[in-house]
């Protein structure tokens, strides 16, 4: 059985420079929002789910889903947005056990970027988990900078996960990205030669 990581962060964190990082030393990592994306098209697991419950009139004419009119159904009704939340999280769950079973047979070591990893509860998944952090302030200045937001826009969209300082204090391992990237590299560096100790132990 492999050693399992869960790495995870907030948007705009820093996390995507990390698990390619990684990608580029040979580790395998599991992108959790990559499978999402592949459970929602055509033939994919949620797609078939998302029909099925919805109807025909939320499929585009080149098959793809009408995501607009899907997230107008799903948050105008409260009911919906359970249900979407529930269906979803059963069948994105199924498919990422599934991933990290396989892997765990033929990897010593993998990685799983699981960007809701405390609020769903998938830490018991994992040996350890390591946080790609940065201060509130910075983060919000960078997903400004990244997706041309409003200051009110990027604390909207950062209120529907966690504060990463929560985070901070239930996870392994901190990377911290207040700095550049030489610097958050060389801290992920560390820790893969295993001569790092967090601070707090």
């Amino acid at each position: 059985m492999g050693k399992i990581i869960g790495i995870t962060g907030g948007i705009a964190s820093g996390k995507s420079t990390v698990t390619n990082f990684l990608r580029k030393q040979g580790f395998q990592v599991v992108d959790a929002d990559a499978v999402v994306h592949q459970l929602q098209k055509p033939g994919g697991r949620l797609f078939q789910a998302l029909v099925q419950h919805f109807g025909q009139e939320i499929i585009l004419e080149n098959g793809e889903l009408n995501r607009p009119l899907l997230a107008s159904l799903i948050f105008s009704n409260p009911e919906e947005r359970e249900w979407s939340k529930q269906i979803q999280g059963e069948i994105i769950r199924e498919e990422l056990a599934t991933l990290r079973d396989q892997l765990a047979q033929t990897e010593e070591i993998f990685f799983m970027d699981i960007p809701l990893l405390f609020e769903q509860d998938y830490v018991y998944w994992f040996d350890e988990t390591w946080l790609v952090y940065v201060d509130r302030d910075v983060q919000v200045e960078r997903l400004m900078k990244r997706d041309h937001l409003s200051k009110d826009e990027a604390e909207f969209r950062l209120a529907a996960q966690w504060p990463l300082e929560k985070k901070k204090d239930l996870v392994s391992q901190i990377l911290d990205n207040n700095g550049n990237q030489d610097q958050l590299l060389t801290q992920l560096f560390s820790l893969l030669e295993g001569g790092k100790q967090d601070d707090r132990d």
